[in-house]
């Protein structure tokens, strides 16, 4: 079956995770992403056999083209003729430098699409700053926003900037192929990650803007209206693992009726100082320690089961191995897909969060080592034949064997 973006040829520059996390979304659609990279052994992070950099290159190829001598931008430059996409995540100025800004690949192929998805864009007082997923977080208010009970900055342990831009990356790609396919006309997208974390922090740049005040940070206080209970309450050891919890939010009393049915209806929730939502939440400590000598004679996942059968909004506070090998409907949506490895065994893949009927995306090849395709793009892409090759080597355009 046919996929969405076949036919679609994309020249990756990206590096790290935000640029990545773009093109993988174009490549498991279809698009042919071709990835520009440095020579083995100068910037790799981790194996691309297994793990987020497997994960993160997926369906792509990989060409090592040493950039810093003119016979390796020449090269670039004609796989800029066969493309309609060019995407970067450096800063503003390193595609510049090489000769390989919008401006200079329009005078090679006028209708070609440049996404440059560089940490602040490409104007404005900080367009030359460095910046890296914690730093744009700690800038864009979430890393205050996730302060813990002392008031003490926490943050993300992860780089949800990398991702937010990512996504954001792939969905601008999209449009500005649409606009081409309307008009015949490329385009330069501008993408700021800062700007694209600040998009979506959500309640408290609105009460910023809207109501000018600033929020506190919201430790476990429901953002989307008055709840209690509302937490994570913990829960029965898992065999050796005590760091089991059940997320619970209750925010109608008609929920807290079904919440105290589902526990059996405890003398302790007719106390007075529960008996409305406002009581509940005035009286949010006594009402946490009655829940939680519940639930810590439950097993996670049943807590859950229980209070979901009575409509209740709860859910596992989850681990890595909840979510790579218990939980049912990433299993039963076959979320993790896993494919063969060249020097043999298996390694799984996380799948698109979305099924298009006709044009399914797909896992279907691992992640190139770095430089593997070499032969292939400059040979079945490029048409180049083994004399010229020989003289890109010698020229330093293309790295030895």
């Amino acid at each position: 079956m046919a996929l969405a973006l076949e036919g679609i040829r994309v020249l990756d520059f990206t590096w790290v995770v935000a640029g990545p996390a773009a093109t993988r979304a174009l490549a498991d659609n279809g698009a042919e992403v071709i990835k520009v990279e440095r020579k083995a052994g100068e910037f790799v992070i981790g194996t691309r056999r297994a793990g987020l950099m497997a994960d993160l290159n997926r369906n792509k190829r990989s060409i090592a083209i040493n950039m810093a001598v003119a016979a390796g931008v020449e090269l670039a430059h004609r796989l800029v003729k066969v493309s309609d996409i060019v995407v970067d995540n450096f800063s503003a100025r390193v595609m510049r430098q090489w000769g390989m800004d919008y401006q200079s690949l329009t005078r090679i192929k006028p209708d070609i699409i440049c996404m440059s998805m560089s940490g602040f864009g490409h104007s404005g007082p900080r367009a030359h700053h460095v910046s890296y997923g914690p730093t744009l977080q700690a800038l864009s208010g979430f890393t205050m926003q996730m302060a813990d009970a002392q008031g003490r900055p926490a943050g993300f342990g992860y780089s949800y900037a990398d991702m937010a831009g990512g996504y954001w990356g792939a969905l601008a790609a999209l449009i500005a192929l649409w606009h081409r396919r309307r008009t015949g006309e490329g385009q330069f997208i501008d993408l700021a990650q800062f700007e694209a974390l600040v998009s979506v922090i959500g309640p408290s740049l609105l009460d910023l803007t809207v109501n000018r005040r600033r929020q506190p940070p919201p430790q476990w206080n429901s953002q989307e209206g008055p709840a209690a209970p509302h937490g994570v309450y913990r829960c029965r050891p898992e065999g050796e693992d005590a760091d089991r919890w059940v997320a619970i939010s209750v925010r109608s009393h008609s929920d807290w009726r079904r919440f105290v049915a589902a526990l059996g209806s405890p003398q302790w929730a007719s106390d007075p100082r529960f008996r409305t939502l406002f009581l509940r939440m005035q009286n949010r400590d006594l009402l946490d320690h009655h829940i939680e000598q519940w639930t810590t004679g439950q097993d996670a996942w049943e807590a859950m089961h229980i209070l979901q059968k009575a409509g209740v909004a709860a859910a596992v506070v989850s681990n890595a191995e909840d979510l790579c090998v218990r939980d049912p409907q990433l299993g039963a949506r076959g979320f993790w897909p896993t494919l063969e490895l060249p020097g043999g065994g298996r390694t799984p893949f996380a799948n698109l969060p979305f099924r298009l009927s006709e044009t399914p995306a797909s896992v279907r090849t691992p992640a190139p080592e770095i430089d593997q395709d070499r032969d292939w793009v400059l040979g079945s892409v490029l048409g180049i034949e083994r004399a010229e090759r020989d003289a890109l080597l010698a020229a330093g355009a293309i790295y030895p064997d």
